[in-house]
């Protein structure tokens, strides 16, 4: 990962990035030539431009000024030409760079764990994917190669101005310092501002996305005034972070513009005392003078701009970098792949701790035999919904030994997997699309016409069909034209179309309307029947009829056994619990 430091411009970071163009060495090398060149064609202008004056106009030789006339439109026309090559290729270039670098970096993001998201801002991850790689692509369109050809342009320039006359480059230099140096200062302080705008443009978007995806609950509880002040307070820090890149540009760009104008009248000076007194210092060279100053000028004004380009493209490529670079995947060292799974889990002397030294789970040890339905049940934090996730491996355990049908899960492909595992939540996200891919999660293993055999089959293919285009109603951003209890029945139907060996229902029936309840009831019924289900429910029908329930506290199994042996414990914890909690539901 690519360090902060005090350097303005950070060599270890650049080489990095540019290897992203090695797939398009061609393009890359094409747009360097025609750098190469337009430096060519830049000092060929003022070069033909003194021999019209010295040799045409002032001798006046008409047939010698069609020539010279001649061969600048020529130059010219090149110009054009590679100016066009040069602008459209390396903006080709820099959109081809940041596919490829999107692409790898969403793929890696794919791979996270889920406690990489749980400790994220959303809003910073989507700006990483975004704004940042787009920021990056202006490191080829604007920065870099504009860079490198502005710097082949001084080059040439500078040795053409000694050929010509030593004395007049010597007055140019004496200015040059002042514009070096003031680059230098202006790069610096613009690579810090830029640092500064960048971590504020991810602030701004993480608070907007938050604020906007829990707009209910800002609503609900009459937040607005107070989320508008920290709004105001987030723009005004971004407002200043702008700002300072303005201050700085105010303060440079004057400072050029006024060397620019004081080189000039050095050059007419100087260059017309000569010129009169019959010095090789003619008209011609001190016009082509004033014109080569400014070429020489204009290119290192234009740097400090395109190296404000090039910084902001390269603060955007440390934090894409930092993303890429963070090791947060899940070990997926496995062989085995399960063609077939029959159901079996066991966890043995299973710790986790989410934090270090906070054990959530403190040495479980459980067997579930294939097609029982198990019902876990506790307090809040007990770290039942724990125990789902580390099934699926979406999170690593400390110690102890997590299996399938006998098989270590550490052993099996991650894909493999969860390829078997079918998880129902509470909390049901659904994609702004139709029903139909938000159920195949656009498999294309899975038919439209198993889905609706599917949908007969746990009795919700009426409840779609009644929908305004039934399988191809798109329900908006997580499903919102949807109720609650809609979306869940969707989600019964995405697990059952996967036919998995172990389904999971975490809390899934304990936010529903009355009207899908008993569909709900039904299709519950209906997934679990023949498979291995782990349920984590309030609903005492469900617990009740459950072939085993184990209960937890405080990261531990306390009892385990059937609705009527947990009961027959005298001032156990499931029947304190179910006199409490589940006896007033039969009520």
């Amino acid at each position: 990962m690519a360090e902060k430091t005090g350097k303005a411009f950070d060599f270890k970071l650049f080489r990095r990035l540019v290897t992203y163009t090695n797939p398009y060495r061609l393009t890359f090398y094409f747009v360097a030539l025609s750098a190469i060149l337009l430096s060519v064609f830049a000092v060929l202008r003022p070069y033909f431009l003194q021999q019209v004056i010295d040799k045409s106009i002032i001798s006046r030789d008409n047939e010698l000024l069609v020539v010279f006339i001649s061969l600048m439109g020529g130059v010219l026309l090149l110009e054009v030409i590679f100016q066009f090559l040069f602008i459209y290729f390396a903006n080709w270039l820099g959109q081809q760079v940041i596919l490829d670098l999107r692409v790898k970096l969403f793929d890696h993001m794919l791979g996270f764990k889920k406690q990489y998201y749980d400790k994220s801002a959303v809003g910073r991850l989507v700006t990483r994917a975004v704004s940042d790689i787009e920021t990056i692509a202006s490191i080829f369109s604007q920065g870099l190669f504009m860079i490198i050809s502005d710097l082949l342009k001084m080059l040439v320039i500078l040795g053409y101005m000694f050929y010509q006359s030593w004395q007049l480059t010597l007055l140019v230099l004496l200015v040059l310092p002042l514009i070096v140096y003031a680059t230098r200062v202006f790069q610096k302080k613009m690579k810090a501002a830029f640092e500064e705008v960048r971590t504020q443009v991810s602030n701004l978007n993480s608070f907007v996305q938050e604020r906007i995806t829990g707009m209910k609950i800002v609503q609900l509880f009459t937040r607005e005034k107070t989320e508008y002040a920290n709004f105001k307070e987030i723009n005004e820090k971004h407002k200043k972070g702008w700002i300072k890149t303005v201050w700085y540009n105010s303060i440079f760009f004057p400072i050029a513009e006024m060397s620019s104008s004081v080189t000039i009248g050095l050059i007419v000076w100087f260059g017309g005392l000569k010129a009169a007194q019959g010095d090789v210092i003619t008209l011609g060279v001190v016009i082509a003078f004033i014109e080569l100053s400014q070429m020489l000028f204009r290119p290192l004004r234009q740097i400090a701009d395109k190296f404000n380009t090039l910084q902001m493209g390269m603060v955007a490529a440390n934090r894409v970098f930092a993303v890429l670079d963070t090791d947060s995947k899940i070990k997926d060292n496995g062989q085995l792949v399960l063609d077939e799974v029959k159901g079996k889990i066991g966890f043995e002397n299973v710790r986790f701790s989410y934090l270090k030294d906070e054990e959530v789970l403190r040495g479980i040890s459980f067997q579930v035999n294939a097609g029982e339905t198990v019902a876990i049940v506790g307090a809040t934090g007990a770290g039942k919904s724990t125990i789902i996730n580390l099934l699926s491996r979406f999170y690593e355990i400390d110690s102890g030994v997590i299996s399938i049908d006998d098989q270590n899960i550490e052993e099996v492909r991650l894909k493999s997997l969860r390829s078997h595992i079918a998880v129902v939540l509470q909390d049901v996200f659904l994609f702004a699309d139709t029903i139909l891919n938000n159920i195949t999660l656009n498999n294309p293993d899975i038919t439209e016409e198993e889905v609706k055999n599917a949908a007969k089959e746990i009795g919700i293919h009426e409840f779609i069909e009644s929908l305004p285009e039934g399988y191809h109603y798109n329900v908006k951003e997580r499903g919102v034209m949807l109720s609650s209890g809609q979306r869940q029945l969707i989600s019964f139907l995405r697990a059952y179309v996967t036919n998995p060996g172990i389904l999971v229902l975490d809390e899934a029936t304990s936010s529903i309307d009355s009207h899908s309840e008993q569909l709900i009831q039904d299709a519950t019924n209906k997934i679990t029947q023949g498979r291995t289900s782990i349920v984590i429910a309030h609903r005492l029908a469900t617990i009740k009829n459950a072939d085993k329930i184990i209960v937890m506290d405080k990261g531990q199994i306390v009892e385990e056994g059937n609705h009527q042996e947990l009961l027959k414990i005298t001032d156990g914890y499931y029947r304190n619990l179910y006199e409490v909690q589940f006896a007033t539901a039969v009520d």
